[in-house]
């Protein structure tokens, strides 16, 4: 895992490596929330937009909740004056009018189009990228409609049955119509939104995949009782309480609350945890 830091449009965002995929982005609560992973041409929350961002065609959405969203009519606006294709935007199904009707107003505003798709997602939902990647859309527990995304990469892989097969046998088999491979899907990355920690509990995926990308608004030991009951979010308590179940090369912990300095966050999640789950936890 590597690490630099970027600056655009005086806008601080982070770039962590993990194996083949890049992870950019920056999120703090109520300020802003972006990601996007380049290699796989997709992003996850637009509250904000830095001008390098732009070519990514894919977002998903997890809430409408303005600093994961912000962003979106001037999203479009760019890629329609660079004169690319309109994005594909994936958000939660409850919402999709409404983003529609702000749309709209911005066009009024503006006097100009802004060409974009907009597909609603529901838990459960199974979206299909490409041959090689698949995206499903999980429940997650916030004070919006929302919901959480696993990208899948997948694979044919022979038969068990068919193994030690000839290579001329398997052609007969194949030519004759017999099925002797089947897919398996890999969890790449994994992205909660903002939620209670029962998002992913109840999404135990999440907690496979290779990378996952989680919220941990609140740290303070007195914070506890407002993660979960007023405002859908997870605590560090959560985190420890659960570490077990964290099988992910990478954790990403972030969408920190602005209660908190940085120095203040480190320190208290240092302690608590010293071993950062054997390195695999990074703050953001």
């Amino acid at each position: 895992m590597s690490e630099v830091n970027s600056y655009t449009e005086s806008q601080r965002y982070r770039r962590v490596k993990q194996g083949n995929l890049t992870i950019e982005g920056a999120s703090r609560a109520a300020v802003q929330t972006y990601w996007r992973i380049p290699e796989l041409k997709l992003g996850f929350d637009l509250g904000w937009q830095p001008w390098e961002f732009m070519g990514t065609p894919r977002w998903f959405i997890s809430h409408t909740h303005m600093d994961h969203l912000l962003a979106l009519p001037a999203y479009v606006a760019r890629r329609r004056m660079m004169e690319m294709t309109p994005p594909v935007i994936y958000l939660p199904e409850a919402k999709v009018n409404e983003v529609r009707q702000l749309l709209r107003i911005f066009c009024r505003l503006d006097h100009g189009k802004l060409p974009c798709q907009l597909i609603g997602v529901k838990p459960g939902d199974t979206l299909e990228l490409s041959r090689e990647l698949v995206v499903t859309v999980s429940k997650t527990y916030h004070s919006v409609p929302s919901c959480g995304y696993i990208v899948w990469e997948r694979r044919k892989k022979l038969k068990p049955e068919y193994q030690g097969f000839s290579e001329n046998e398997l052609r007969d088999l194949n030519l004759a119509g017999v099925p002797i491979s089947q897919e398996i899907r890999i969890p790449k990355i994994a992205y909660s939104g903002d939620s209670t920690i029962k998002g992913l509990l109840n999404c135990p995926d999440m907690f496979r995949a290779e990378i996952l990308i989680m919220e941990m608004t609140f740290v303070a030991p007195n914070h506890h009782a407002d993660s979960l009951n007023k405002f859908g979010h997870t605590h560090l308590d959560d985190l420890i309480e659960h570490r077990d179940r964290f099988e992910n090369q990478l954790v990403i912990a972030s969408h920190f609350s602005t209660r908190y300095p940085w120095k203040q966050i480190e320190h208290i999640v240092h302690k608590r945890i010293p071993d950062m789950l054997e390195g695999r936890l990074i703050l953001w």
